[in-house]
């Protein structure tokens, strides 16, 4: 062995040395974007379970859908000297500064849920979300088929303006509808996630049409918002799943109830389960210096009422949603 060699080695031994042995001793922070949506409180108690499984010290920061607080708490893990850093970006850009001051402290980042601005690429470990394009691809051509040659006036509500995951289900869908003449999107606009946001801004869509009755369906970037706009129309008279048909994301036990009730037809499942997958990554990491993809991808299933919709209901109540 050459010297130069035999240095290498003993620098690489003396790196494996310092990290620790197993995911038990490990010390993540979580920087959370907040409870805006029952998904969201679903991803925070089963990150708590996945850490619990593997015996990970999770600190979690809720930033109250605020980057500023994001940036606080990175800051602080870092101060802290942790072992990785998870975090769910509100929005997909400034990043850089922070995420830069990650990389100089040699600690891992992993952003859960949502992907940054490209030009961050560099600054991240892994991003473990699902395929949100894909998401509204799928949303879109369940409503194609379902529609088949009938003209339909499409209302969507969007998510946070700013966020990668609210662009990327929009350009999905838009591209699986653009296919069909007869679909249209004729209302689009933030309801910002949440249960309330779109109750609202539906409420606004069935006042400017006609009482709802030039609406053929809506598209939800979420449950929560759906869940809304459901109450909404009810209280304007109409029957949704019925008169307007609903296509949503997510899966979260409420979208559930609403199918039993018929009063939904469709959503595409997002896994509250994006910590899990992260949680390994990073011990591999620790562990071994096993560098994993820059993206895991989630699964993600279309269900509808024809997919037992109270066994899903069953099956995601205890999940914090």
């Amino acid at each position: 062995m050459t010297l130069k060699a035999l240095f290498a080695a003993s620098a690489t031994a003396a790196l494996l040395l310092a990290l620790p042995a197993h995911a038990a001793e490990l010390t993540i922070g979580f920087s959370q974007i907040g409870s805006e949506s029952g998904w969201r409180a679903a991803e925070t108690s089963v990150s708590k379970q996945e850490a619990a499984k593997r015996k990970v010290n999770l600190k979690i920061a809720d930033a109250q859908q605020k980057q500023e607080n994001q940036i606080k708490a990175i800051r602080s893990f870092i101060a802290q000297n942790v072992d990785a850093i998870f975090l769910a970006p509100v929005v997909s850009t400034g990043w850089d500064s922070v995420l830069k001051e990650a990389k100089e402290a040699k600690i891992p980042v992993v952003l859960l849920d949502r992907d940054i601005d490209p030009s961050g690429k560099e600054l991240y470990l892994t991003a473990v979300t699902s395929d949100s394009v894909h998401e509204g691809a799928v949303a879109g051509d369940w409503l194609a088929k379902t529609v088949g040659d009938k003209a339909c006036n499409i209302v969507e509500l969007q998510g946070t303006v700013g966020a990668s995951v609210a662009a990327n289900r929009k350009k999905g869908f838009d591209t699986a509808i653009a296919k069909h003449a007869n679909l249209k999107v004729v209302r689009s606009q933030t309801g910002d996630f949440t249960r309330a946001k779109g109750k609202e801004v539906m409420e606004s869509f069935i006042k400017a049409e006609g009482g709802g009755k030039t609406i053929c369906a809506v598209y939800a970037h979420n449950d929560d918002m759906m869940v809304g706009a459901i109450q909404a129309m009810k209280e304007a008279g109409l029957k949704p799943g019925k008169d307007i048909l609903t296509v949503s994301i997510d899966a979260v036990p409420d979208i559930f109830k609403a199918m039993v009730a018929g009063e939904a037809n469709a959503t595409v499942e997002l896994t509250p389960n994006m910590a899990g997958p992260a949680f390994d990554a990073v011990a591999a990491f620790k562990e071994k210096g096993t560098v994993p993809p820059k993206w895991i991808q989630t699964e993600s299933r279309l269900l509808t009422a024809a997919d037992d919709p109270q066994k899903e209901y069953d099956s995601k109540k205890g999940l914090g949603y």
